[in-house]
Parts: structure tokens; C-alpha cells; sequence
């Protein structure tokens, strides 16, 4: 039970680098199965990269310590490997990449290059009692009601974030950070749907329409929609990873539609027709009329001075909105923050702190956006380690 390097937590990034880790590696996870959030991503697709994966697509404390993993694995090179194992692949839109057939596509092909490279996998174990001694690492393997000792050179953690607790989820991470002296930044739930505690859009719920979304960050131009609970849709999930709790969003609805420039002409083209069957053009009908009953949307267009189309305006393009909060780990697709990068070589991932330790993918302070990015990150991180591991 002596190994040269051990890799807690079997999903893409523990995967990726046990399979190129090189030596005897043995990758534990407490899970029945590897990859599990591979299976469900994408809709059963799994969206594994982004054809856009740039460095400011990543949030962290320090936005530069993505810069090294990703230029040095980037999306091309893991397109290179998919392509290399015959799984087709297809854009979806703004340059996120999904599986034609299955995500288990995917989770076979890990599978089968950590067999290639003899890696020893236990699935349903677990590992406690890590300590650093002057070789490297011992710690106690249990499985099947068993506990046996072993020992590796190096460690690597690979066990995520918080989010989704029911598949597994936990802060172990965070826990053997701080054991080896590693500072962790505020965690929170990230690329997850908001709450509105007075169920205000129930009546819309199932709503959807194209918003430009604003949250303490850059704005997103994506669908929204209303749910019972709140807002969810590509656009909230990606603000929501920029909010902060207390905070108002601002919502631009139909972005590519200049309602100050429709309504003028309107006004004079067709001066009888009701305000609201006009903007049921350009947004949907339900939502039109729940807007009615909080703005003034009363009367027809050849009524309509010019300041209160400036004002109709304003409350279509800058819909100021508080959340009650959001959905939390439980739906968030992943958790913002981290292990702090200051204690992490940003060429190989491995602790400043304690030689041979390594944490990649999502326990790292590094959360991509929604669309193929954290995948790629965990890709990028993975390989970072895994070539330090094979020197």
C-alpha cells in the first residue's frame, strides 16, 4: 500500500490527473460511481470546455493565477484528446462544446486512460488520518469496512467545492487545506438560480426571455427565466456568481430591442394600438402583464410623450431587483472561492507550504463561467499537477 502519488476525489480534475500522473497512483472516492457531475452536466451531455476559455472568464482573489494552467492545457488540446478517442462533439452556442451522444463518453474515456496507466481506483473508500512525514504522506484507507494504512510520496485533493451536498459534496477540502496551514476565501454558492422570498414572479413562473444581467460584475446577454422561486437561466446563473448578498441586479430586458426608437415610431404609425400589445411583441405576454401591475402601462401609443416613453424605457432596461438570496449549494453548480491561490504554485498547483501536496479543479480559489469553463479548468489544473508529478 505504498503509492507515489494518492488522489482524493475521482471527478474530472482527480480523473485527469491520476491518468497522466505517471507511477503508482491510487485515486479514492466515497462515491458508488467516478465523474458523477461529468454524468449530469450538460443536460446528460457534458458541456466540457468552452471554444472561448480565456483567463477573464475566471473569478478569483487573484485573477492572474489561472493564467498558467490554462495556457499551458488549453481547450484545443483537450478537443485533441476527445477527437483522439472518436467522441463526437458539436458547438452549442457562444462556443460551448457538448457531447453528440453521452457526458459518459466522456467519464469512459478517463476511465479508460487511467487503466492504461495502472491506476489502482477505489470507489465507495475513504481517507482520514492524512499527516506529511520527512517522505511524504501517510494516511488510513477504509473501504468495504476495512482500515489499512498507506503511504504516497505525494497527495493530490481533488474533491471539489460544497455544491450539490447530495451528490457527495463536502468541505474536505477546505479541511486538509487548513491542516497544512492553507488559508481559505469566503465560499459561496455560484452559478445558481436566485430567491425571492414573496414568490413574486409565481404567476409567471415558466416565463423566459433574452435580459442583459447585471450583478457587482460584467453583464451577461442570455435568456432568464422566472421560476416560483425566484429567477434562474443562463444569464442570473452567471451574475450570480458576481452578487453579493443585499445587493440589487439589474435587468435589461430584450437587450437587442431599442424600445425608445419602437415606441416613436409606433406612436406615429399606428397612434391607436394599446402600449401593451406593442411591447407583447417584443417581450412575452404573461411578463408584459405582470409588468402592468407593477409600471404604468395603461393607454396607446399616440398618447405617449416623449418623457414617459424615456420612463417606460427606463423600467424596461434598468429593472433594479434585490434577492432574498439563492437556491444555495443545493442546486448551485458550483461553489465560488477556496483554497487560497497565495498558497499554491500557479505552474504545478502544489502547496507552498508543504512539498508534494497539490489541489486542483474546484477546490481552488478559481470559478469559471457557466458554459464549459470550470471543466476546462479542472482539465488545465489537473495537467498542471500531473506534469510536476511526472518530473
Amino acid at each position: 500500500m505504498d503509492f507515489d502519488t494518492l488522489v482524493i476525489g475521482a471527478g474530472a480534475a482527480g480523473m485527469m490527473c491520476a491518468a497522466y500522473a505517471g507511477g503508482r497512483v491510487l485515486l479514492v472516492d466515497h462515491a458508488r460511481a467516478p465523474g458523477e457531475k461529468i454524468r449530469i452536466s450538460g443536460g446528460g451531455r457534458c458541456n466540457f470546455t468552452n471554444l472561448y476559455c480565456e483567463p477573464q472568464a475566471f473569478i478569483s482573489e487573484n485573477p492572474h493565477f489561472a493564467k498558467s494552467a490554462l495556457a499551458r492545457y488549453t481547450q484545443w488540446d483537450f478537443i485533441d484528446l476527445i477527437n483522439q478517442h472518436n467522441i463526437a462533439w458539436h458547438e452549442k452556442t457562444l462556443g460551448q462544446l457538448f457531447c453528440d451522444v453521452s457526458a459518459k463518453e466522456i467519464i469512459a474515456m478517463l476511465r479508460n486512460l487511467m487503466q492504461d496507466a495502472g491506476v489502482d481506483l477505489r470507489l465507495q473508500a475513504s481517507i482520514s488520518d492524512l499527516e506529511k512525514n520527512s517522505t511524504g504522506f501517510t494516511a488510513a484507507l477504509a473501504k468495504d469496512g476495512q482500515t489499512k494504512p498507506i503511504t504516497a510520496h505525494n497527495v493530490v485533493i481533488a474533491t471539489g467545492g460544497k455544491s450539490i451536498p447530495k451528490m457527495g459534496a463536502t468541505g474536505f477540502a477546505y479541511d486538509i487545506a487548513r491542516q497544512f496551514g492553507h488559508r481559505i476565501t469566503e465560499t459561496d454558492p455560484a452559478l445558481v438560480p436566485f430567491t425571492f422570498a414573496d414568490g413574486r414572479f409565481a404567476d409567471i413562473s415558466g416565463v423566459a426571455c433574452p435580459a442583459r444581467i447585471t450583478a457587482d460584475g460584467p453583464s451577461f446577454d442570455e435568456a432568464m427565466l422566472f421560476t416560483h422561486r425566484g429567477l434562474s437561466g443562463p444569464a442570473i446563473l452567471q451574475a450570480s456568481s458576481y452578487w453579493a448578498a443585499g445587493h440589487p441586479i439589474t435587468v435589461h430586458l430584450a437587450p437587442d430591442t431599442d424600445f425608445g426608437t419602437v415606441l416613436r415610431q409606433k406612436r406615429t404609425e399606428d397612434g391607436k394600438k394599446a402600449l401593451t400589445t406593442e411591447l407583447a411583441k417584443h417581450l412575452p405576454g404573461r411578463l408584459v402583464e405582470h409588468l402592468s401591475d407593477q409600471i404604468d402601462l395603461s393607454g396607446r401609443l399616440g398618447d405617449l410623450s416623449d418623457s414617459r416613453i424615456d420612463a417606460i424605457c427606463q423600467d424596461l432596461t434598468a429593472w433594479q431587483l434585490i434577492p432574498g438570496g439563492t437556491e444555495g449549494y443545493r442546486t448551485a453548480e458550483v461553489t465560488r472561492g477556496g483554497v487560497a491561490t497565495d498558497g499554491l504554485s500557479s505552474k504545478t498547483m502544489m502547496s507552498k507550504n508543504v512539498p508534494g501536496l497539490y489541489f486542483i479543479g474546484e477546490a481552488v480559489d478559481v470559478t469559471g463561467w457557466l458554459g464549459g469553463y470550470n471543466f476546462q479548468w479542472a482539465w488545465s489544473s489537473a495537467m498542471a499537477a500531473a506534469r510536476a508529478l511526472q518530473s
